[in-house]
């Protein structure tokens, strides 16, 4: 079980980890999202129809994938976090919080031995993975720039592919169709390198 011991002050601190899932063998994709929703009950592992899972399945199910639950993602061989921890008082968060969350996020990748991509939906998760690289392998993954930007580039480390992407957890989910779009093309190339 993972335990925090930092006090950010620009979050919560209300911290929350999934349970044990008993498939971590099986998990090719995990799928990094920004941070805890207010409501507990809408993080992917809530019970009758969390929004993290209801945003989630609106991107998979266009592709054709009939998700509903989080188990549905975890027997497909994808898991669902976040980059924070708990819940953002405001807007954004500062560099330091995200820097102490991504050593709560690198305990928790060390469970998947057989990771092929990493889905970053937001700013937050890219920081996020480029602090974990920079400590594990002394190099920075995924460059600094807006994400439309950078989101075409092939970044791989470690045998790993990684898609700089948009959040699908916010509330203004579904606002932008642009972003839809992207997110969805994005998941699209992810779900092919897993099979």
């Amino acid at each position: 079980m993972l335990k925090c011991e930092f006090n950010c002050s620009d979050v919560i601190t209300k911290k929350y980890f999934q349970k044990n899932i008993h498939q971590n063998n099986s998990i090719k994709m995990v799928l990094i999202s920004e941070a805890l929703p207010l409501n507990i009950g809408d993080y992917f592992d809530g019970k009758n129809e969390p929004r993290f899972i209801t945003n989630t399945n609106t991107l998979f199910n266009s592709l054709g994938f009939n998700y509903k639950t989080y188990r549905d993602y975890l027997s497909n061989g994808i898991y669902l976090t976040t980059a924070i921890k708990c819940m953002k008082k405001d807007y954004l968060v500062g560099s330091e919080t995200i820097k102490n969350c991504s050593i709560l996020l690198e305990k928790e990748l060390e469970e998947f031995k057989n990771i092929k991509v990493i889905m970053l939906m937001g700013d937050f998760a890219i920081k996020s993975i480029n602090y974990v690289w920079k400590r594990k392998y002394n190099e920075k993954i995924i460059p600094v720039g807006s994400t439309y930007k950078i989101r075409g580039g092939i970044y791989e480390s470690n045998g790993i592919r990684f898609f700089p992407s948009y959040t699908q957890t916010g509330e203004s989910f579904g606002l932008e169709i642009s972003k839809v779009e992207m997110i969805t093309q994005d998941i699209k190339t992810a779900m092919e390198i897993i099979g």
